[in-house]
């Protein structure tokens, strides 16, 4: 057997009926959509309603979501982190005392910048970046 002598099961298959072929034809003249009126006449859309304002204009709209949860971090970044001497542990309270750090919420560090000193410092989260250039420096970086 071949793809061309592929066919269907004789009696399995029928022709669709084909409106609006005169009135010689099954559906002529009218073509089964009755006499008058909007439907008879031309395409009308699903959502219309009559006239009266449709479901997509009646609801409210919404502007994307907005989660309930979201931990909104203080950014930091390491050039921020310069300014200390060696050996100091920096946390978020001596951050904040600085005036680096936002005064409410947890603190993240962030990586544009080079840390040339070797910090001990604690945050409670650390860009990928930021951390190994810490740990590059000869300090350490810890998770709070």
């Amino acid at each position: 057997m071949k793809l061309h002598e592929l066919a269907p099961a004789p009696g399995s298959t029928k022709s669709k009926v084909r409106v609006g072929r005169g009135r010689a034809g099954r559906r002529g003249k009218t073509a089964g959509r009755g006499t008058k009126g909007a439907k008879a006449r031309g395409q009308i859309s699903l959502n219309y309603e009559g006239g009266q304002i449709p479901l997509q204009m009646r609801l409210p709209k919404q502007d994307g979501f907005r989660r309930h949860n979201k931990v909104e971090f203080g950014a930091v970044n390491l050039d921020a982190l310069e300014a200390f001497d060696a050996g100091t542990t920096v946390d978020p309270d001596l951050l904040r005392s600085k005036g680096v750090a936002p005064k409410k919420g947890p603190v993240k560090v962030l990586g544009r910048g080079d840390v040339t000193k070797a910090l001990t410092v604690r945050a409670n989260a650390f860009s990928r970046a930021a951390k190994s250039k810490i740990e590059a420096a000869g300090g350490t970086a810890e998770t709070l």
